[in-house]
């Protein structure tokens, strides 16, 4: 793999902060684009901007035929056996929201339950929390172990007969677990209960396979994939999605209206009411055109092997402690020096030209399972060098220096 080579086609990672080389260690949140990616999106708007699906004029008609062309991207990407399993929505955000309205109404009653697991992003929790208030359902939490690793062997005690959905994440956003989905979608499914994947993190790090995970449903954000910002994906089992009524209404959800009856569009268009983010759908399948590119097996490797070396580094530092320590863990670090804040380390860093995170990292019930108001998290990429490792060692090193 040619890192060098890699980092060349990220524009940004040319640019000083405060005067320091850029060291980027935030993809978690959202991570860079390549320059594909944003010439890509700079010549549809430029040169064949005009909406989709509506117009029979050569601009819409080239538009129209890209954004379907970014679903097959996105379908192959994923392993879906049908593009009308790929719906583009804002985000995963968006995705995860559609499925707790849609699917809630036609699946959830008073007296279900519905099992999150404690490592969620707020947007795998509050949604369905909000469906669970509205239909009288019950919210059961699968707990994690303080090493990251989430306690499938308790999810037999969660599960019953009254159990219609389980949303777990693919890889935590903070603890970097990739929990084990397989039996966790086989309990689901043998208990007659549907699972939602968020796939944020995991899509990223090691991709993933809807098909032979066989889970329900599957959600990703593309600003995280090397894509634009305002766009990501639902994947649903089309048995479920043709059962679910629409989320939003409007245009382009139709396929006839009138005042006694409206009818829907076939799938996927069922679920993208409104003016799509074409643009957005168009540049997200140009990232993945841009990834298959990449031996992403190597990839996966070096982050793994870049992650490894910063944890060692870190760890001479007195103090520190890291938040999730599981074996096959993906590259994220999350971290804290005990009496230094979260917040004033992420400052200095900035102040060396060091992009980290810190705070709760929208995981609120994870810092409470630590007793912490929050972490630094350092979220590593492809484009990341042994180098910058180095330097955010060092980095901290003078950063707890200065602070205690």
């Amino acid at each position: 793999m040619d890192i060098n080579s890699i980092r060349n086609d990220f524009p940004i990672l040319g640019r000083k902060v405060n005067g320091k080389p850029l060291i980027y260690l935030d993809s978690g949140a959202t991570a860079q684009k390549p320059e594909c990616v944003i010439e890509a999106v700079n010549r549809l708007h430029r040169e064949q901007n005009a909406n989709i699906h509506r117009g029979v004029h050569r601009l819409s008609e080239e538009a129209t035929e890209l954004y379907e062309q970014a679903r097959e991207r996105v379908r192959t990407f994923i392993g879906a056996e049908q593009r009308e399993e790929v719906i583009f929505t804002a985000g995963a955000t968006a995705s995860i929201n559609t499925v707790a309205y849609a699917w809630g109404e036609r699946f959830l009653h008073a007296g279900d339950n519905i099992i999150i697991s404690e490592m969620e992003h707020h947007s795998n929790i509050v949604p369905w929390q909000l469906l669970a208030e509205r239909k009288g359902a019950e919210i059961r939490v699968l707990p994690f172990e303080d090493s990251g690793r989430l306690m499938v062997e308790r999810l037999d005690d969660l599960l019953d007969e009254h159990t219609r959905m389980v949303a777990v994440t693919q890889a935590s956003n903070t603890l970097a677990t990739r929990p084990e989905l397989c039996p966790i979608i086989e309990k689901a499914h043998a208990a007659g209960a549907h699972v939602m994947v968020d796939g944020c993190q995991g899509v990223v790090h090691g991709g993933v396979d809807v098909t032979s995970l066989d889970c329900d449903f599957y959600a990703f954000s593309g600003h995280k994939l090397y894509g634009p910002t305002g766009i990501g994906v639902l994947y649903g089992k089309r048995e479920l999605l043709e059962q679910m009524p629409p989320f939003l209404c409007g245009g382009d959800m139709v396929d006839r209206v009138s005042f006694a009856k409206t009818t829907y569009a076939p799938l996927p268009l069922k679920y993208e009411a409104g003016t799509a983010n074409f643009i957005g759908a168009i540049g997200l399948g140009e990232a993945i055109e841009y990834l298959r590119g990449l031996d992403l097996v190597s990839i996966e490797a070096y982050e793994r092997e870049l992650t490894h070396y910063a944890e060692q580094q870190l760890q001479q530092i007195e103090g520190l402690r890291i938040y999730g320590t599981t074996e096959d863990k993906c590259s994220i670090i999350s971290f804290n020096v005990e009496g230094v804040h979260h917040y004033d380390l992420g400052m200095i860093l900035d102040k060396l030209g060091i992009a980290i995170r810190t705070g709760q990292h929208c995981a609120e019930p994870v810092m409470a399972h630590y007793g912490i108001t929050g972490m630094c998290r350092a979220s590593i990429a492809m484009y990341n060098t042994r180098e910058e490792m180095d330097a955010l060692f060092k980095g901290v090193e003078r950063a707890v220096r200065m602070l205690r």
